[in-house]
């Protein structure tokens, strides 16, 4: 009988886990920002209004569907500086940012909308200005959200903002989005905690079972 229960309830678990997974699967669609050093892109750990690149930089956008930055997708393409900017020579009092602007995959897409392709663009601007300067330079028209969330480049999309996509397959990088993500993980103990719960529940009545069968 125990053994009939414990085998029932660990299927139980295993379709508990799978569900948990499942729903730590959902994605946000969003425009992810990269410094490239060398031949490599690294996610940028501030945003662009607040980075300050330097004269020769080369720095990305991608927009897609990921679940955090860890799995974040990179810039596609070539990303050299010479090649970027080989139109536009140095100036005194000016600094030159590469940017590289990737639009994603229509996977990526919101719907009944299409991604422009991969364009590349060199921003003059002046010394101190900011990657969001830069950006503003070449790519307008730009939008953000009222947290200063980069939401679109030159229009696209043309809505919506970090907005969480079920399945995804790979975070919008908003506080927002954590903080949802935060209020989700303490409004109630996990599945994957319940089923823990119900296991060692069986496991503890099987014990007690066998020591009463055995002073029987």
């Amino acid at each position: 009988m125990v053994r009939r229960a414990f085998t029932a309830l660990l299927a139980a678990l295993v379709l508990l886990t799978g569900a948990a997974q499942a729903a730590h699967a959902t994605g946000y669609r969003y425009w992810s920002f990269w410094d490239r050093d060398g031949d490599t892109w690294i996610y940028a750990t501030q945003g662009p209004s607040l980075a300050r690149p330097s004269d020769g930089d080369v720095q990305g956008f991608r927009f897609a569907v990921s679940e955090d930055s860890k799995d974040a997708a990179k810039p596609r393409g070539a990303a050299e500086f010479a090649v970027i900017c080989a139109r536009t020579p140095a100036q005194d009092g000016t600094k030159r940012v590469a940017l590289v602007i990737d639009f994603g995959t229509t996977a990526d897409a919101p719907s009944d909308e299409t991604p422009p392709a991969r364009r590349t663009a060199c921003a003059r601007v002046a010394p101190d200005a900011s990657t969001a300067e830069a950006l503003a330079a070449v790519a307008k028209p730009l939008r953000y959200d009222t947290n200063a969330l980069l939401c679109a480049i030159s229009g696209y999309p043309e809505k919506g903002c970090g907005e969480p996509v079920s399945g995804g397959r790979k975070p919008a990088a908003s506080e927002d989005t954590a903080t949802e993500k935060q209020d989700e993980s303490e409004g109630g103990p996990s599945l994957g905690l319940l089923a823990g719960i119900a296991v060692v529940a069986v496991l503890g009545a099987a014990a007690v079972w066998q020591a009463r069968r055995r002073r029987a």
